[in-house]
């Protein structure tokens, strides 16, 4: 596992050969993500409260996707003394640690309880919205969706993006934006169901074809 020092205002790599010394984390407020039209990317409903969270619980972290917490203990790191809550992300193969105080700003929330992931399961199966602005702006305003970890907001992206049979084929950057949305929601849509990834593809593909 790699270990990242709790910085979170920068992405950290998730590919470093060996253990990344310990930094004191940032004390000022990460910036929001900005859409192409120069407003702030949307917030995640679910992060907008004040959470807790405990050892064992999933959670959702804006550029990681789903994580478990491991541990949450207080540490001393460059004289400063911080209560950090340990994230591993499987599929990473790393640990992120969120100081307790910044969990909120950082964007980072508890797992959706199946009654509020219903709203996106519902939203795949409405109508694509395609706006006619050039694709780089919408696919800044997707990317920013996604890093918003708010599941509604993703399933627009998906169902923005999916191609049923005979629809034209979607560009290589229209596929990998579509691909990564996919995933975010696999694996919070596995967590809840308490299933593999596979199996909540196979869900969302349902509710896709019945658009």
């Amino acid at each position: 596992m790699t270990d990242i020092a709790a910085d979170t205002s920068i992405a950290p790599s998730a590919e470093a050969p060996k253990p990344t010394p310990v930094s004191p984390p940032l004390t000022h407020r990460p910036q929001p993500q900005m859409m192409a039209n120069g407003r702030p990317a949307p917030v995640s409903r679910a992060s907008n409260k004040d959470e807790t969270f405990s050892e064992g619980d999933y959670v959702v972290y804006p550029t990681h996707g789903v994580g478990k917490v491991v541990k949450i203990a207080v540490e001393d790191i460059a004289g400063h003394s911080l209560e950090l809550i340990h994230i591993t992300f499987d599929e990473n193969r790393m640990t992120l640690r969120v100081p307790v105080a910044k969990a909120r700003s950082a964007g980072l929330r508890r797992l959706s309880t199946k009654k509020a992931y219903d709203e996106a399961l519902t939203t795949l199966k409405g109508r694509a919205r395609i706006k006619r602005t050039m694709w780089s702006r919408r696919a800044q305003e997707y990317e920013a969706k996604i890093n918003s970890v708010d599941p509604v907001a993703i399933a627009e992206v998906v169902r923005d993006l999916h191609r049923n049979a005979g629809q034209p084929d979607q560009s290589f950057s229209e596929r990998q934006i579509y691909e990564a949305a996919l995933d975010r929601m696999a694996a919070e849509l596995a967590a809840i169901d308490q299933t593999d990834k596979q199996t909540a593809l196979a869900k969302l593909g349902t509710f896709l074809k019945g658009a």
